[in-house]
């Protein structure tokens, strides 16, 4: 009797990671731990917002694991510039800090999940999965520090922000990635001028800092 032959099923798909880290040794390690997970594959890095916004919209991956603190511009600024352009784009910040600002800003800009470095790789895995299933997924820690910030918001809820017109052309030259001495140029105004523009800026938005503001900037909060 002629034993039945069986056709192996087709390999799945992988997941396609893109990772955006800055630190060398830091970005290799961690794309050979995505390409040890079973299942994924880490398709291309980058080191900067900059490549990462030039990119990944070539390559469209099913995820981007994002680190916050790059060189010029910011994970979470990169990650609203992101969204704008690619909004079903799922976009993990995976980096080292717990600051429960830093969490909301990053939410806030679009990012689907928070995690930390320290996450171990099989949550890793899980983690990639969930957000791909419609999750957000984050570290029990980050959950917590984010439930906690939507208690403060709503107890401290700002009123509408109301920028004047030279203010706002200040803040969309912003951000553009444009520092200050060329939003002068293009303004035709004087560094000084500009600097106390965004002094304003910052206090009508309840910011501190040029990435804070792009990121409500990007998202439409003002």
């Amino acid at each position: 009797m002629t034993p039945s032959t069986v056709t192996p099923a087709a390999p799945a798909k992988p997941v396609r990671v893109f990772l955006v880290e800055d630190k060398p040794g830091v970005r290799d390690s961690w794309i050979k731990l995505i390409n040890s997970l079973p299942g994924f594959a880490c398709v291309q890095s980058c080191s900067s917002g900059e490549d990462a916004l030039r990119v990944i919209p070539t390559v469209n991956p099913d995820v981007v694991l994002m680190d916050i603190f790059l060189p010029r511009m910011s994970g979470i600024e990169c990650t609203a510039r992101l969204k704008l352009q690619l909004p079903k784009l799922q976009i993990l910040i995976l980096t080292a800090v717990e600051d429960d600002e830093l969490v909301f800003m990053a939410l806030e800009a679009g990012a689907d999940g928070y995690l930390l470095k320290r996450t171990k790789p099989e949550d890793l895995k899980a983690a990639i999965l969930d957000v791909l299933s419609g999750g957000a997924p984050m570290t029990s820690e980050i959950a917590r520090r984010v439930v906690e910030s939507f208690r403060r918001a709503s107890r401290q809820k700002k009123d509408a922000v109301h920028l004047t017109t030279r203010e706002e052309e200040v803040l969309i030259l912003l951000s553009k990635g444009y520092a200050n001495k060329e939003i002068a140029d293009q303004l035709s105004i004087s560094p000084e001028t500009v600097g106390s523009h965004l002094k304003h800026i910052y206090e009508k938005m309840h910011v501190r800092s040029r990435t804070q503001a792009v990121a409500r900037y990007m998202k439409g909060k003002v």
